[in-house]
């Protein structure tokens, strides 16, 4: 299926308690490719995209496309406004996340590489998420690997 329409985009919407609202337009999906995944995403005023953190099999790239995106990596903050674009290289150990402290909504392209597993370190938070391509569970951990809960179904503080 080379051309997908916008009514074909397949629609997420979300809100976690650490995030807030976010809107996903899976592109992917709907295309059926699977060594990459891509998604539109539209924040609204005072949301984040995740909390923060890194990938150590899965590069990411994301696209500011309309708005102002607030993107906080390690201790420093950059602002990307449309046409502006950010890359995460796998294995770079440097949390990173975007967020809207605007009062309009933003949106943004997000691209990401797909690995057979993946770990996801969430290092303000103490967690370790790990994901395989062949199913829905993910499996939570603290940093030392112990079990542990899943962050996003609590609120956090001001930590990260």
């Amino acid at each position: 299926m080379p051309v997908l329409r916008k009514a074909d985009r397949y629609i997420e919407e979300y809100d976690r308690p650490a995030c807030g609202p976010v809107r996903g337009e899976w592109l992917t999906p709907t295309g059926t490719l699977t060594q990459f995944g891509a998604v539109i995403e539209t924040l609204p005023p005072g949301s984040r995209s995740s909390i923060k953190h890194w990938h150590a099999e899965e590069d990411e790239f994301v696209l500011a496309l309309e708005g102002e995106v607030t993107l906080v990596e390690g201790a420093e903050v950059h602002i990307l406004h449309p046409g502006d674009a950010a890359t995460f290289r796998a294995g770079v150990p440097v949390g990173h996340c975007l967020e809207n402290r605007t009062t309009v909504p933003c949106r943004y392209l997000v691209v990401g590489t797909r690995a057979a597993q993946e770990v996801a370190t969430y290092p303000d938070h103490n967690r370790i998420a790990i994901m395989r391509a062949d199913s829905d569970e993910t499996i939570w951990t603290d940093l030392d690997r112990a079990p542990a809960d899943n962050p996003y179904r609590r609120a956090y503080d001001d930590r990260d």
